[in-house]
Order: C-alpha cells, then sequence, then structure tokens
C-alpha cells in the first residue's frame, strides 16, 4: 500500500464518532460492503469483562490509566466498570464510531482502546457512548446520520484541552495491512484549519481532519507505546513521503 493510500485509511480509522455525514445511502448500508450489516451483539462485546478492563487501560501509560475510570461495553451500551481518580476514563470504541459511509462500519474485530481527559469525558465522550446505544439499539447508519444532526452529544463543541491517547499496542483500527498503525495522542479543537496548528503539510507530524464545523481533530503519531516498547514506523513520522496527499 503506498504512502498516499495508507495516510487516507488511517484518518479513516482514528475519525471516530465526531462527523455528521448527511449522505442517506451509506457504504455501511450497501450490500457489496464488506460489513454490509450488523453482527450479531456478541461479537461486538468482550467476554472476559477483566480482558476488556485491561484492554482499555493499554491505551495509555500505567502511570495514566492505573488510576483512570473505566468504561466496558454490554448490550445496550457503555457501563461503568472502575471508578477513576484522575479524571481520565478509558474505553474501547467499535468500528461504529467509524463514520456513516466506511466500509467497515460494522466490522466486528474493530478495537480501539482510548484513554480521555476530563475534558474530553465532558465534551466528546458522550457522542460516543450515545452512538454505541443507537448501534445496539438496532439503530441503521442513516438512521444515526439523521439523529446525529439534532443530537446535542453529537453537536458538543469540545472543551478547552480536550485530548486523549491511543497507545495499546493491541489496537484494531481496520481491516488494513498495519491494522494497529501507530500509538499517538489526539486534541480536540473547536473547528479549525489544520494549518493553524501546522497539520497536513512536508514535515510535520500532525495531521488534522474537519470533522464539522465544531470540531476539528488532530492526531500525532509518537513513539512508543504505552507498554514502554518502541513502534514500528515505515514510513518514520515527519518524513516527505508520510505526509503525501
Amino acid at each position: 500500500m503506498n504512502a498516499k493510500l495508507r495516510r487516507l485509511g488511517v484518518i479513516q480509522a482514528l475519525v471516530m464518532t465526531f462527523a455528521l455525514y448527511p449522505a442517506a445511502q451509506s457504504w455501511a448500508d450497501n450490500a457489496g460492503a464488506p460489513y454490509p450489516k450488523m453482527a450479531p451483539v456478541d461479537q461486538y462485546l468482550i467476554a472476559d469483562r477483566n480482558a476488556e478492563i485491561a484492554l482499555a487501560r493499554s491505551a495509555a501509560p500505567p502511570s495514566i490509566s492505573d488510576n483512570a475510570g473505566v468504561m466496558i461495553l454490554g448490550a445496550h451500551g457503555f457501563e461503568t466498570a472502575s471508578k477513576g481518580t484522575n479524571g481520565f476514563v478509558c474505553i474501547v470504541e467499535r468500528a461504529w464510531d467509524k463514520p456513516f459511509d466506511d466500509p467497515e462500519f460494522w466490522n466486528p474485530k474493530m478495537r480501539g482502546p482510548v484513554c480521555m481527559n476530563d475534558a474530553s469525558v465532558r465534551t466528546v465522550l458522550p457522542m460516543i457512548l450515545e452512538r454505541a446505544q443507537w448501534a445496539l439499539s438496532g439503530v441503521s447508519p442513516a438512521g444515526m446520520s439523521e439523529r446525529s444532526k439534532t443530537s446535542a452529544s453529537a453537536n458538543m463543541t469540545p472543551a478547552t484541552g480536550a485530548m486523549s491517547f491511543m497507545m495499546s499496542k493491541q489496537q484494531y483500527l481496520s481491516d488494513s495491512p498495519h491494522p494497529e498503525w501507530h500509538p499517538h495522542v489526539m486534541f480536540f479543537s473547536p473547528g479549525i484549519d489544520g494549518s493553524a496548528w501546522g497539520a497536513d503539510v512536508k514535515g510535520s507530524p500532525v495531521f488534522s481532519a474537519a470533522i464539522s464545523s465544531q470540531l476539528t481533530m488532530f492526531f500525532i503519531p509518537i513513539r512508543k507505546w504505552s507498554d514502554g516498547t518502541l513502534a514500528d514506523y515505515d514510513p518514520p513520522a515527519g518524513s516527505s513521503e508520510h505526509h503525501q496527499h
């Protein structure tokens, strides 16, 4: 896979629940898509409660995640499994947090461990929790798109300082040849052009995704996984190849 296509695939994998896609027909509703409909609910759940807690905590270094709250996915949505003391909350996102027209919207293999700080918990996490409730209650991608237009959670402006960690070596973000991509941190900003952060230009390690007029997401690859081991970069962050458009 060349760098340009890989980058585009990564952005789709990392853009979670934050977009409002108005198209009435999406890839996820298309019988020709790899995942044309929702799989049985059990395929999205992790049977071992402790395993899901551990996976969620793997999103950030233990110095952060050990004292974070944890939410795990149940049959009807996310439930609190552990209350934290440092304002962070860790969860494992599922594929329905992708854009509504993503061909992997119903991919039951997708696991995205993420640890959010307090600002993100207050103003970004509600969208993720809402999307899970919709998916597990049988709402179609087109139906979710329509609901998102008037949802307070889906249109919330991120609070100042909202950010999250995605540093789990076990993350599976898509069916690409590199489903784990790289460890990275994400920052959530009120709608702004990526150039204000120096994003998406040659030599910059910062990527951006303009999700809506209320939200721009920035993500920055980093060198180590949460367990301290080095990530394998090919091409390395900051190279001209890495930032081709």
